[in-house]
């Protein structure tokens, strides 16, 4: 029987014979492996971005090919979208292990501002007045950093264990969260807005100190360039060795090429903005640098809090791609029943998953927090949907099971862009909440009719 039996798989004929019936595009999706889904939010993405610009265009009074600094696609605003959508995508790549799990977090907004609070609270106050520290002195922002880790961890923890073994919902249980944690806020500082925070913590809110300028751009960059070279050479050596069947040389270059000239096209972005008039003037007199007659330049460069997302994001996409805890959480999804046969632990790994939220929405209030240079009691709220808006619109589903960190990342820039576009067109307030349900509604729609179709 052996004999006679073969492998139709293995067969490069037959694969040969199987791609000539595609279409001229499903050969090309075929020999990428490019993700349809993830193709349709970047349409998605560029369709928002040109209609806010044109619209924000033709509401000035200006030719949309002029690029107006007044309009959605400049590399002012863009800077801004990029370092205004991190602490969203870092909470919303968290979020998207929760929901796998078929699970949900509701209290990640108000956890964020507790978190938020209690670290500027440290600042200010606890570890200057009480524990005796200078201002200034480098150790209060790792402190005060340490202090918001320990709490992040300690509130996943919480909630995972009343979710995990004591069998309370999740909905419930953060539902729950979402008012304790935003009562604990106001409690802390009995409502106060605490400011300002220490200079070095401020760096992870961005703004001209907080970026890495024009040289160590275009430096990360290059080294990006080179890692997307080495993943896929590595990734092809793998294929060879275990047998599997590999890319065409030409959709491996193409890859290759796109991935690094996007790179180095957002670096280049980056490197378009410039610092402010009046801080360029007063960083040139302190240097005894001479401005020269039409101004002098200089480049923002890559933000802190942006490299700080794609970091958590890269260690994020390891985790649910390359180790077994991330194998755990999507068979649970997949099937909790068969999970607990098999012998996963999965109460430990749900706990284990709400502990990493935590964390994640310490990061995201650093940032936050940062970026304004205050506590405020308003932090964080109503970002619990937009995290999971962006989880949900790159491609999570609900029903658990499924889904990437990088689609969760892109939903929320999407998410971020609607958001900054209506802002910039002067939109109500109440209207934009309206507008974020209304695409929150459609992404499950949409997800909805793609399973069933699959």
């Amino acid at each position: 029987m052996t004999d006679t039996t073969s492998d139709a798989a293995a067969d490069p004929a037959a694969d040969r014979a199987r791609a000539s019936e595609l279409s001229p595009i499903g050969r090309f999706l075929k020999a990428t492996e490019l993700d349809t889904r993830m193709l349709g939010m970047v349409g998605a993405l560029l369709i928002i971005w040109i209609g806010l610009h044109v619209i924000s265009s033709l509401r000035l009074g200006v030719n949309p090919l002029d690029f107006d600094s007044r309009t959605f696609l400049t590399p002012r605003n863009l800077w801004n979208l990029s370092v205004q959508t991190s602490a969203v995508a870092i909470m919303a790549s968290g979020m998207v292990l929760v929901i796998v799990m078929r699970n949900i977090d509701l209290s990640v907004g108000s956890a964020e501002g507790l978190i938020g609070m209690v670290m500027g609270f440290a600042q200010v106050h606890f570890l200057v007045r009480m524990v005796g520290l200078e201002l200034g002195n480098p150790w209060i922002w790792v402190l005060a950093l340490a202090i918001g880790l320990a709490l992040g961890l300690l509130i996943g923890a919480f909630q995972g264990f009343v979710i995990a073994y004591l069998e309370v919902p999740a909905f419930i249980v953060t539902l729950g969260g979402l008012l304790v944690w935003r009562g604990a806020a106001w409690w802390v500082t009995s409502g106060q807005t605490v400011a300002p925070l220490d200079t070095t913590f401020q760096l992870m809110g961005g703004g001209p100190a907080g970026s890495i300028g024009a040289k160590w751009s275009w430096a990360v960059g290059v080294v990006a360039c080179l890692a997307v070279v080495f993943a896929l050479f590595h990734g092809r050596v793998q294929r060879k060795r275990f047998r599997f069947p590999l890319r065409p040389i030409w959709a491996e270059t193409l890859l290759g090429a796109v991935t690094c000239a996007v790179i180095m096209g957002a670096v280049w972005l980056a490197n378009s903005y410039p610092w402010p008039v009046g801080i360029v003037n007063r960083y040139a007199a302190a240097n005894n640098i001479t401005v020269p007659e039409g101004g002098l330049f200089i480049a923002h460069g890559i933000a802190i809090p942006v490299l700080m997302a794609v970091a958590v994001g890269l260690i994020m996409t390891f985790i649910t791609k390359r180790t077994r805890f991330g194998r755990y959480v999507f068979a649970i999804g997949g099937n909790p029943e068969a999970a607990n046969l098999a012998g996963i632990n999965t109460r430990w790994i749900t706990m284990k998953v709400f502990m990493i939220m935590g964390v994640l929405a310490t990061i995201a209030a650093a940032i936050s927090s940062a970026r304004q240079n205050s506590s405020t009691n308003a932090l964080g709220t109503l970002d619990e949907l937009l995290v999971i808006a962006a989880a949900v619109i790159g491609g999570t589903s609900l029903a658990g099971g499924s889904g990437t960190v990088l689609g969760a990342m892109l939903g929320a820039l999407l998410m971020q862009s609607l958001q900054s576009g209506m802002v910039l067109l002067g939109v109500d307030s109440p209207l934009q909440s309206i507008v974020v349900g209304a695409v929150l509604v459609i992404a499950v729609w949409l997800d909805t009719i793609y399973r069933k179709r699959v």
